[in-house]
């Protein structure tokens, strides 16, 4: 594998659910790579997710990750959460169907697919690419 790569994630969404977008920035050898896009209607929390899928699924080999992302439902979900879904056939402790099922599946396959770290950023507090990544998600809207 090679050097590590450090991806910036976000989501956002006028109105939850509404219009939303997406966007992520991708910094591999000094070079900057930004990916956004758009759904009519959708959630936050599905954006921010799609925001991690779209910056995964960039490189089909296993790479050496760093992802930051704002978002606590994204990180600990994918981190922590994931494993008690996957042992009880994806149902959360009320024993109903988790949220955003089928991203979640998508996402578990991309982090075991890469060697990921993840890790929580505060939104909004000055991070040149965090900031960078809100914008390019907000723009797409």
């Amino acid at each position: 594998m090679e050097n590590k790569i450090i991806i910036y994630t976000d989501g956002a969404c006028k109105g939850n659910p509404g219009p939303g977008g997406w966007g992520a920035v991708i910094i591999e050898s000094n070079n900057e790579i930004e990916l956004f896009g758009k759904k009519d209607n959708t959630t936050n929390n599905i954006m921010e997710m799609t925001a991690a899928v779209k910056a995964l699924e960039y490189y089909s080999e296993k790479k050496n990750i760093t992802l930051y992302t704002d978002s606590n439902y994204l990180k600990l979900g994918i981190t922590n959460w994931i494993y008690s879904w996957k042992k009880n056939n994806w149902l959360n402790s009320k024993k109903e169907s988790i949220k955003n099922k089928s991203i979640w599946v998508v996402l578990d396959k991309l982090n075991t697919l890469h060697n990921v770290e993840w890790r929580w950023v505060k939104a909004h507090n000055g991070d040149k690419y965090n900031e960078r990544a809100d914008e390019l998600a907000t723009s797409a809207i």
